[in-house]
């Protein structure tokens, strides 16, 4: 059984900083795609940033894009989210998520097979 754990939410300032962190458990995801979404109330999820199994690639959608940096650390099984310049707009409930299916692009949640219950971001302005 994988488990997610998505932890490092919060309240913050417009123009302000947060690190999400997602810790998997009960599967070593060193050889997957991984993947912070986001949704917004009323919204439907959109993706935010995907990572390749070593690290070296990242995909990001435009709105995060040189202000939020995806990572991972394969010998602890986690991904991080690091956004600064937080905007109101960013405020979501942010998931990660571990990519099962192919040959589905990056940014399709239908291509994730584990998702965490995720972490609310609020950002006041």
């Amino acid at each position: 059984q994988v488990q997610l754990v998505e932890s490092g939410g919060g309240l913050v300032q417009a123009g302000g900083s947060l690190r999400l962190s997602c810790a998997a458990s009960g599967r070593t995801v060193n050889n997957y795609i991984m993947a912070w979404f986001r949704q917004a109330p009323g919204k439907e999820r959109d993706f935010v940033a995907a990572i390749s199994p070593s690290g070296s690639g990242q995909d990001y959608v435009d709105s995060v894009k040189g202000r939020f940096t995806i990572s991972r650390d394969n010998a602890r099984n986690a991904v991080y989210l690091q956004m600064n310049s937080l905007k109101p707009e960013d405020t979501a409930v942010y998931n990660c998520a571990i990519k099962t299916r192919e040959p589905y692009g990056n940014d399709r949640p239908y291509a994730y097979g584990y998702w965490g219950r995720g972490t609310q971001v609020t950002v006041s302005s």
